[in-house]
C-alpha cells in the first residue's frame, strides 16, 4: 500500500495531537522528526517509531531526506514563512500550523512558492473539523435555521488541575508580538475563532476590536479581556468575546480553556456548547426552531478529534489529488481577518477588509 511519508518539524507539546492520525492511519507514517531541542526530537521520535538516523535538530537535514513526502511545520509563528519556502524548494508537500504567517505579504510569498513547486499547501486549522462544529455546519447547510444572520463566539481561558503542562520556554514566545504576531488569545487562538466565523458565514467586510491587557506573570501580557465585532458583506454580524478568568476551574485534558458558539438564523438558533474543554453539563450541540429544542450528543467531543479529522481530511485529499482545507488561499483570508482585528485595536476604529 502506498503511504504518505511525513516529516514533523517542531516536536513541542502540540505535536502529540498532530501525530495521532498519522500513527493510526494505514495510509500514512511518520518517517522523520526535527526539533532544535534535541530532547524533544529524541523523545517524540522514539515514541513515533522514527529511526534514529531520521531524528534531527536542524530541519534542513530532514528536508534533504528523499523519503519525506510531506512536512508538518509546527514552529513558532515567525518561523513559518522561511520554513514553508525551504520545504517548497525541497519539493515537499506542506502542512503549516495556523496562523500561516505574520503578514499578508508573507502569506502571498508562501502561496506563490508552493504553487511554483507544484506541492500541496495546507494551513492546519482544526476547529472547523471539531465534531460538534461539523454537526452544526451540517445543520446550517441543511437549512435548519434558515439564512444565518449572526455568529457569537465566547472564548474563556481559565485554570484546570488536568491541563497540559507546557514548559515555560514554550510559552514565552507567545507573549512576544514579534514572534507571535499578536497576543496569545486574540491572534493565536483567535485564528480558530475567525476561521469559525469564516466557515459559517464567509469573510468579514469590516472589523472593530478592543483588545485588553492582563499581566499573568512578570513581563507576560495576556490580550484579555477583549471583544471583536464584525460585519459580513451580506449584512450579517458577528462577535468574539475573549476573557481570562484566573479563578475559574474547568475540566480539560488540554489547554485550560473552553469555547461556546451561537449561530442565529432567520428561523432558528444553534449552540455549540464546548471546545477545548468542558464547562457546561449540556449536550455539545443544541438546535432551537419552531418552538422546539433538539439536542445532539452522538459524536466524539474530545478536542483531539478536531486534529484527527483535519489530518485525515488532508491524507484523503493527498491521495485523491484534491485541495486540502484550509488551502493557502483560505488561510490567507483568515489571516487577513485576524490582522484586521489587530489593526483596529491599534487605530481605535473599525477597519475595512478590501477584497483580495
Amino acid at each position: 500500500m502506498e503511504k504518505l511519508r511525513v516529516g514533523i518539524i517542531g516536536a513541542g507539546r502540540i505535536s502529540d495531537l498532530h501525530a495521532l492520525e498519522y500513527l493510526a492511519n494505514p495510509r500514512a507514517e511518520i518517517v522523520a522528526v526535527a526539533d532544535m531541542v534535541a530532547e524533544n526530537a529524541q523523545t517524540r521520535g522514539r515514541a513515533w517509531g522514527v529511526p534514529a538516523h531520521a531524528i534531527f535538530t536542524n530541519y534542513h537535514d530532514l528536508l534533504a531526506l528523499p523519503e519525506v513526502d510531506l512536512v508538518e511545520i509546527l514552529l513558532p509563528h515567525h518561523l513559518h514563512y522561511q520554513a514553508v519556502l525551504d520545504a517548497a524548494q525541497a519539493g515537499k508537500h506542506v502542512s503549516v500550523q495556523k496562523p500561516m504567517a505574520l503578514s499578508v505579504e508573507q502569506a502571498d510569498a508562501m502561496i506563490a512558492a508552493t504553487q511554483r513547486a507544484g506541492v500541496m499547501f495546507k494551513v492546519f486549522e482544526n476547529f472547523i473539523f471539531y465534531p460538534p462544529v461539523q454537526r452544526a455546519k451540517a445543520l446550517v447547510d441543511a437549512g435548519e435555521i434558515g439564512e444565518p444572520l449572526s455568529i457569537r463566539i465566547k472564548s474563556n481561558a481559565a485554570t484546570s488541575p488536568n491541563a497540559w503542562q507546557v514548559p515555560l520556554a514554550a510559552q514565552i514566545w507567545r507573549f512576544d508580538p514579534a514572534q507571535n504576531g499578536g497576543g496569545p488569545l486574540v491572534f493565536d487562538d483567535g485564528h480558530h475563532k475567525f476561521a469559525l466565523a469564516w466557515h459559517f458565514m464567509g469573510q468579514a467586510e469590516a472589523v472593530h476590536a478592543w483588545i485588553g491587557a492582563t499581566e499573568v506573570f512578570p513581563g507576560a501580557i495576556l490580550d484579555s479581556p477583549s471583544i471583536i465585532s464584525w460585519k459580513f458583506a451580506n449584512g450579517g454580524v458577528g462577535a468574539l468575546e475573549v476573557v481570562y478568568s484566573p479563578e475559574l476551574v474547568l475540566d480539560t485534558q488540554h489547554y485550560a480553556q473552553d469555547d461556546r458558539i451561537e449561530i442565529t438564523g432567520a428561523k432558528g438558533v444553534i449552540w455549540v456548547t464546548r471546545g477545548h474543554g468542558k464547562m457546561l453539563d449540556a449536550p455539545p450541540v443544541v438546535l432551537y426552531r419552531d418552538r422546539q429544542t433538539r439536542t445532539f450528543s452522538d459524536m466524539p467531543v474530545g478536542w483531539e478529534h478536531s486534529f484527527i479529522n483535519s489530518t485525515r481530511h488532508m491524507i484523503d485529499a493527498y491521495f485523491a489529488g484534491a485541495a486540502p482545507s484550509l488551502t493557502g488561499e483560505q488561510g490567507r483570508e483568515v489571516l487577513r481577518f485576524a490582522l484586521a482585528a489587530q489593526e483596529s485595536a491599534r487605530l481605535g476604529q473599525a477597519v475595512t477588509l478590501a477584497k483580495g
